[in-house]
């Protein structure tokens, strides 16, 4: 059973930050989940809101800010907006990373930076998936790459996004995961996809879970796992 941190490991460290997917692979992750958005001009940065309202000391929409902008404003006093090749830096291939597309335009500049790295640093296709509730952007994912490991994301529709996952050839699902059962985790495992719920932290949760055998569990505190 994978143990990927979420947003690197957001129950220790400012969500989505270099320190974040640090602390993530010092607990022992076999991957990180993270999100990405697209800067004003056309940079991969990570973060999961379309605005840095909520996570860092100023306003503002995140396509419509500056790279330059954007690295320059702080997460609890001390931490910064990272660039996705940052993080895929400082992973170094010890991970594998579930990038979540969020932010319109992304599937094309992601599919680029993981071409880049795949081609000129010795990563491998099994260093990344991809994953999104825009369903859409899995298809552009896939139309550039069929080669890319898609997974697809669902908060309210398991069977809808088996059809779709069948459709794409995804690897796994997401679901959110009070949708699970041990019955539906076990067809989607039959169908030969894996089953990533999501966000999966208190202990008599995290038992449950676990109980109908997912292939992991993306979480906070992914220790608890």
């Amino acid at each position: 059973m994978l143990k990927i941190g979420h947003r690197g490991a957001k129950g220790h460290e400012p969500e989505n930050t270099l320190a974040s997917i640090a602390k993530a692979i010092q607990l022992g992750v076999d991957a990180v989940e993270l999100d990405v958005h697209l800067s004003a001009d056309g940079q991969i940065v990570v973060i999961h809101d379309e605005t840095v309202n909520r996570t860092t000391h100023r306003e503002g929409i995140v396509n419509q800010m500056s790279w330059t902008e954007l690295k320059n404003l702080r997460i609890d006093g001390e931490h910064t907006i990272p660039l996705l090749s940052e993080v895929f830096d400082l992973v170094n291939r010890r991970i594998f990373i579930n990038v979540e597309l969020k932010g319109e335009g992304t599937a094309q500049p992601v599919v680029g930076l993981i071409q880049k790295y795949i081609n000129n640093n010795n990563w491998d296709y099994s260093h990344f998936l991809v994953s999104s509730f825009d369903w859409n952007a899995l298809q552009e994912v896939h139309r550039l790459d069929p080669k890319v490991a898609l997974g697809v994301l669902t908060l309210t529709d398991i069977e809808l996004a088996v059809g779709f996952a069948e459709f794409i050839h995804a690897r796994s699902i997401h679901p959110y995961f009070h949708l699970l059962t041990r019955e539906n985790t076990t067809q989607m495992q039959r169908k030969g996809f894996e089953v990533f719920p999501w966000t999966v932290n208190e202990p008599e949760d995290l038992e449950k879970i676990k109980s109908f055998h997912v292939s992991g569990i993306i979480s906070d505190f992914p220790e608890r796992i």
